[in-house]
């Protein structure tokens, strides 16, 4: 939730702290930054110190840096308490996911604890905005941050009573700081130099940028090859299943942000919506969605094989994507929903069967590193989407709104007009009334000639994967979770009793 309450917070921030472009930009950037490159880190060093203790300690972070964020009285301030919530964030996630792995050895019982996890991951997200429109509508803007303080105390206080630790206990097994170092050298710049250019085009300080964290990228892998204890073992991708989980899950995220990028401001920018309203009719997909997990659970669980459930969700997104294709500046809002929640749907099936299955290919004291590995490929995927994707529309948006604007606009008004929708109808709204219809019409299109490039896309990659699944990963349906070794106890001895 906390990825997403902040879309609409950005005005109200900007009114009362006055920052700089730059500064603006790292407000809303920096969470995503800190969180995907300590991702690895936090996975493997919850591996190492316990999952629940890390648990309970990004907690903390997290509830204090709100707490702090909500009060902040100057643009740096915020930026660096952000940073403080990317670092708690990253704990919580892979620790999470690395707990349902050993809280349910059972293959069934955990394939519904992924599944009410998948949902309530895509819950939040879908929540965020929504939240943050109610409370900006109340409040002042720090207000978006204290909503995270209630669910931190519940969590402060229930896990240690409810939640018993679990660590790797192999003798002798110590942190790769180096290896630490070079995920983090090779993830920031690599997420940074993906959003960049995805915002401004390619430029060198972003490619170069780029550049650096695949070089730093390629020294990690090498590092997890030679390293005596490395943060990743390498053993893992040779399990079947889990190289694929992976890459499958970034695939799915990158068609999902790149399209999502065009869809939400469809609502607002060609149907005219407020920012409340079209957070409000974004729950309507849920609908689907809700269903989406458990009935892919359900299938798995019934002895189906996984790749006939996986392949058949990435074609349900292709669908929605399909039918996205559909859409005109004049469309009504449901078959945008209809689209959205399709795609949707697909992509939550596919998410919850992948992890599924990349835990169950990992022994339970892997399970950290595992759960951060899943976690930063779909960081990776919806940073690429959002570029590759967003760029494509971009590019058709200006082609076609370049060809179809009217040809007395004022001196430099069509260079306004092709950067973004946003900037045209603002364009629009400074000519006479007579003139201003046309312009509308011509940028609305384009924006929507660009949003059927970006489904073209997503629904290629969709259907590549599907294809992928349906002819190589056939007979993964029920492949047995690997056991806890008896001399590697799972459960630490001091809350062995916890149930």
């Amino acid at each position: 939730m906390d990825v997403s309450v902040l879309y609409f917070a950005v005005p109200f921030i900007s009114r009362d702290l006055h920052p700089t472009a730059a500064q603006q930009l790292w407000i809303f950037d920096i969470y995503g930054f800190v969180l995907s490159g300590l991702l690895l880190t936090m996975g493997a060093l919850g591996d190492r110190i316990g999952r629940r203790r890390l648990l309970l300690l990004g907690a903390a972070a997290f509830g204090t840096a709100s707490a702090a964020a909500a009060y902040a009285h100057n643009a740096e301030t915020l930026i660096a308490l952000r940073a403080l919530l990317g670092v708690g964030g990253a704990t919580l996630m892979p620790s999470t996911l690395a707990l349902v792995r050993n809280l349910f050895p059972d293959e069934r019982q955990r394939g519904t604890a992924v599944a009410v996890w998948s949902g309530t991951l895509t819950g939040g997200v879908a929540l965020g905005p929504v939240l943050s429109g109610f409370l900006l509508n109340h409040f002042w803007w720090g207000s978006v941050f204290l909503v995270n303080l209630p669910a931190m105390a519940l969590l402060l206080i229930l896990a240690p009573l409810l939640v018993p630790e679990f660590k790797d206990s192999s003798p002798g097994h110590r942190f790769d700081l180096l290896g630490s170092a070079l995920s983090l050298a090779a993830t920031l710049p690599t997420v940074y130099g993906i959003k960049r250019i995805a915002a401004d085009g390619f430029t060198a300080p972003p490619t170069l940028a780029i550049v650096a964290g695949l070089a730093f990228g390629a020294a990690f892998v090498q590092r997890q090859r030679t390293a005596e204890h490395p943060m990743v073992n390498p053993a893992l991708f040779h399990r079947r299943g889990f190289g694929p989980a992976i890459a499958l899950n970034a695939a799915a995220m990158f068609a999902l942000a790149g399209f999502s990028v065009f869809s939400t401001q469809y609502l607002q920018l060609v149907l005219g919506k407020s920012a409340l309203e079209a957070a409000l009719w974004s729950l309507a997909p849920s609908a689907l969605v809700g269903c989406a997990a458990p009935v892919a659970t359900a299938l798995s669980q019934r002895g189906v094989d996984r790749a006939y459930i996986v392949g058949g969700a990435f074609a349900l997104a292709a669908l929605g994507y399909a039918t996205a294709l559909g859409v005109t500046a004049g469309s009504g809002i449901w078959l945008v929903l209809l689209a959205c929640g399709v795609v949707a749907a697909g992509i939550v099936m596919v998410m919850t069967q992948n992890t599924d299955l990349a835990l169950s290919t990992v022994p339970p004291q892997g399970a950290g590193a595992a759960s951060a590995l899943l976690e930063t490929g779909q960081e990776f995927g919806a940073a690429l989407g959002t570029a590759v994707l967003g760029s494509l529309g971009a590019a058709v948006y200006r082609r076609e709104v370049t060809d179809s604007a009217p040809a007395a606009l004022p001196d430099g008004a069509l260079h306004s007009v092709r950067q973004t929708l946003g900037n045209a109808l603002t364009v629009a709204d400074r000519l006479p009334s007579q003139a201003r219809p046309a312009l509308v019409h011509a940028a609305r299109t384009a924006f929507v000639q660009g949003m059927h490039a970006a489904a073209i896309g997503a629904l290629a990659v969709m259907l590549l994967a599907s294809g992928f699944v349906l002819t190589r990963l056939r007979g993964l349906a029920s492949a047995p979770s690997p056991a806890i070794p008896a001399e590697e106890p799972a459960i630490m001895p001091e809350t062995a009793g916890v149930r």
